[in-house]
């Protein structure tokens, strides 16, 4: 059986239960590349998804943005020990909890400053704890300011320079290296590459990695021109009961945001992904020639500095990426990077098993944990042969 057909015969009976009611796709083993899309735009939607939809992929936003951060670091605008409060100075004589779970106004000074690669490492001390409740105080106070804490709204936040304010204006949950706690960091790594750049992230990231790499349908929003494009989001689907859409064509992702959010906000395709992908393979280079950052960096960057972020003790965290640190029974590799997203996203760039792997679909996840597609998709994809 080919790729192709392999990966068809995985996907389409998710599409033909609706569970998603659309997906798009692109596997590339060695020089082998397959790519498809099954399905439609929602139940009361018949327009067909395509290779070139644009999906919401949420935190695979977080290693897109993490390489620009890369070269800030190759040309030397960043230094992975300095201190950020050099750029973000609202993250200045931290205070941290005594208890994680206690009260706001029991703290201790921060041992240290929070580094650059703290915030890449997502260990600066402040974030959602897969092992504690949600959203825990400090999240919590962080809501009460006006802050996004749950699923990704990208009109939700104020502008970067107000949500500095409110994030500085709380103590951490953690010292600064001490624990690593998700998707915060992300967000403010947004802010710091955007600052030490002296430039708005989406110009930064359009400059840095998006251009070069030849993503032109990447970005925070769709814009007035590609709405039609987007399709609408579904929220997980109950058996019995009506879909409901979570986000519209003409919703949350249809207008630039005032907070660029490096952690949840990208929009993009499978092909534009890969593009991203064939530049990671070549160790930094870009289709044209032209590197985008240093094989050196590049290589730091997918090792897994962080061990045991997930319940089951498969994967690690580097410089802003996901990394596998056992072989997988679904087939994906000791040393896999990439990271998934909770709207319905998967990017994994899997160099022992010289396999690309990315999934799209246009329904949210309904737990942290991935959907029935996702794995039929993952072994399908690693096994084909």
């Amino acid at each position: 059986m080919d790729l192709q057909t392999r990966i068809t015969e995985a996907v389409r009976p998710h599409v033909e239960r609706e569970d998603p009611p659309g997906l798009a796709w692109l596997v590339a083993r060695g020089e082998e590349v397959a790519l498809g899309a099954h399905g439609s735009y929602g139940p009361d939607d018949p327009t067909p998804v395509r290779t070139d939809t644009i999906f919401r992929i949420s935190s695979v936003t977080k290693p897109v943005v993490a390489v620009a951060a890369l070269t800030l670091i190759d040309d030397g605008t960043l230094d992975l020990d300095a201190p950020v409060e050099r750029w973000l100075p609202e993250l200045a004589d931290r205070q941290v909890l005594r208890d994680p779970a206690g009260p706001l106004d029991d703290t201790v000074p921060a041992r240290r400053s929070i580094t650059v690669r703290d915030v890449l490492e997502l260990r600066l001390g402040i974030g959602l704890d897969f092992t504690g409740p949600f959203p825990g105080p400090v999240l919590s106070a962080l809501g009460t300011l006006g802050l996004q804490s749950g699923p990704p709204a990208p009109q939700a936040n104020p502008d970067p320079d107000t949500w500095m304010r409110a994030v500085g204006s709380v103590p951490l949950s953690y010292q600064p290296g001490e624990r690593w706690l998700y998707h915060s960091g992300s967000e403010v790594l947004g802010v710091l590459v955007a600052r030490a750049a002296r430039a708005p992230l989406p110009d930064v990231l359009g400059a840095r990695v998006l251009e070069p790499c030849g993503m032109t349908r990447t970005g925070f929003d769709v814009g007035p021109g590609e709405i039609g494009t987007l399709g609408p989001l579904w929220l997980p689907s109950q058996a019995g009961a009506p879909a409901v859409p979570y986000d519209g064509s003409d919703g949350q992702w249809s207008r630039p945001p005032a907070f660029p959010n490096a952690g949840d906000g990208l929009v993009s395709t499978v092909t534009d992904l890969y593009a991203l992908a064939r530049m990671l393979r070549a160790g930094g280079v870009a289709d044209d020639g032209s590197r985008v950052v240093s094989t050196e960096v590049l290589t730091e960057a997918v090792r897994p500095r962080v061990g045991r972020i997930e319940a089951d003790d498969t994967s690690g965290w580097g410089l802003g990426f996901g990394v596998k640190t056992t072989d997988l029974p679904d087939g994906r590799r000791a040393g896999a990077y990439g990271w998934d997203g909770g709207l319905g996203s998967t990017f994994w760039v899997d160099p022992a098993a010289d396999v690309v792997g990315i999934l799209l679909v246009n329904q949210m996840w309904s737990s942290p944990e991935p959907t029935a597609v996702f794995e039929d998709f993952w072994r399908a994809a690693w096994h084909a042969r």
